[in-house]
């Protein structure tokens, strides 16, 4: 059985946002977001790492080429993300706030889309900030399950 490695890549993007919940009414979200919640909203510099899991091809020594991999964040992150305001560009928070949390699950969401047959999608870790960051593994609530 071949070994097993972790892949990971980084990428920068800028993007705006307001935290708003539509469910909660102007007092709640102000009170819940603060300055977070102006109507402008305001804007990141943010940094994402994509890792991923798979087996060491004992031909080429990868489990995926990085090229492959950089072609991949290309197209679910920078595309999509990068220089846009994530409330009024991106579909996915028409009907949710745009967390770090909820940006982490889009980004996981768009990744597995996108990456070819073989490794999987094992990490995404987005930092908002240099002190805050987000990481998901593509894991649901048990909650949800009862």
């Amino acid at each position: 059985m071949p070994p097993i490695a972790y892949l990971s890549r980084t990428a920068h993007f800028s993007a705006a946002h307001r935290l708003h919940a539509p469910s909660l009414s102007a007092e709640v979200n102000a009170e819940v977001y603060g300055k977070c919640n102006r109507a402008n909203g305001h804007g990141h510099n943010y940094e994402v790492e994509i890792a991923v899991k798979g087996e060491i091809d004992p031909q080429t020594g990868m489990i995926l080429n990085v090229t492959d991999l950089k072609q991949c964040i290309h197209e679910a992150i920078m595309e999509p993300l990068d220089h846009r305001h994530l409330d009024h560009d991106v579909p996915f928070f028409a009907d949710r706030p745009s967390t770090t949390e909820n940006l982490a699950i889009y980004i996981w969401d768009s990744m597995k889309r996108v990456l070819p047959k073989g490794p999987e999608l094992y990490r995404v870790r987005l930092y908002e900030t240099p002190q805050n960051y987000v990481e998901y593994f593509g894991e649901a609530s048990t909650q949800e399950a009862e």
